[in-house]
Parts: structure tokens; sequence; C-alpha cells
């Protein structure tokens, strides 16, 4: 459900929306511009493969009042001819009895290819973006994994989600952000233990 956003602020939110759309269209572009800030530093891909295993708490606007949810988080990554391939499941406890609450899974799975020289990777069945399909990218730097997902509503409202993997001596460090017109809505950080390569 959407709530209707005062004028003012929508028509600074359109003016946003138009020029993260525009910039998200120009880096999605069929020869994908190269990626200002490439370092010689940055990871290899096959850094990232594995499984790794953990728990994350989700904080959102709403977490003053209802308090933070614990969840827990698996990734495994692994090669896919070029690219690589990410699977990641969400275990989310909420509500009900605390000593039983309430369990609610999540999982998807994307499949990256390299864009072009840039270091970028394009997910497979990217769609049209202005037409309600989602369009997903991905790239290394340093020593994180960054994948992008936008996804553009008919009304022009948009929505991202943000998942950065970076990785650390005992596994890897895990954030996820979702943003809706600008507004942060929910924002999950945990740590994951590499369980196998």
């Amino acid at each position: 459900m959407t709530v209707p956003l005062p004028r003012k602020t929508m028509t600074t939110g359109k003016k946003r929306m138009k020029r993260l759309i525009g910039a998200c269209l120009i880096l999605a572009s069929a020869t994908m511009l190269p990626l200002a800030g490439a370092s010689a530093k940055d990871l290899n891909l096959a850094a990232f493969f594995g499984t790794f295993k953990g728990t994350g708490v989700s904080d959102n606007r709403d977490s003053l009042y209802f308090g933070t949810t614990v969840r827990d988080l698996d990734v495994t990554i692994q090669p896919a001819g070029k690219g690589f391939t990410v699977e990641w499941t969400t275990v989310i406890r909420r509500g009900g009895d605390p000593k039983n609450p309430k369990v609610r899974q999540k999982a998807q799975t994307m499949s990256f290819q390299p864009a072009g020289k840039g270091g970028a990777y394009r997910a497979a069945g990217n769609g049209d973006l202005l037409s309600g399909q989602p369009y997903a990218w991905a790239y290394i730097r340093k020593d994180a994994l960054f994948i992008h997902i936008m996804s553009v509503a008919e009304s022009g409202a948009y929505e991202m989600q943000s998942y950065t993997r970076r990785l650390v001596p005992t596994g890897m460090e895990f954030t996820f952000e979702r943003i809706r017109n600008d507004e942060p809505v929910r924002t999950v950080k945990g740590r994951l233990t590499k369980f196998s390569k």
C-alpha cells in the first residue's frame, strides 16, 4: 500500500526518482559503461564463492515501537560460466509466543554474467525497468560484492534493494537496504560464517 505524500515532497521525490532512473538506465545500458573506481585491489570473484550462514537484525522506522526482528541468513555463491549464481534464504521469526514465534522463509536465486569490460555483472532475465519488471546488476569493490535490484511501478514510484556482502576473516558481513521513493524502509545487518567452498 502506497501512502500519499505531500505535494512538495512528491515533486522533490519525482525529480530525484527521474535522476535515479536516468542514472540506472545509463548504467544498465546494453554496453554497460565501465564502472568508475575499478581497482587492481578489488578481490577476484572466486573469493566470494562458498556457503555462508549466520544471523542478522532487521531495523525499520517502526522498530522504536515494535522492536527489531532476528533473521537467519544463508547464502551460497557459485560460479556460473564467466559469472556467478547467488542463492539466499532468510528465515524471519516474528510475533506470536516468544518461545514459539511465527516463522516465515524467503528464498531467492539470481544468476549474473559479465556485462562488459568494466567489471559489472548483469542479471539473467532482466526486464524493461519502466514496464514494472525488475533490473539487477552486481559489481565488486575491494572486499565487497554489491547487488542492486531496482523496480519501478506504473505510477513512477521506485524501489531499490541493495545487498552488500563484505568478506572478513571469519566469513562475511552482510547489509541489506530497501529504499522506496528516497525513503529508507528496512535495513538488515548480520554476520555470516563460511561453511564450505
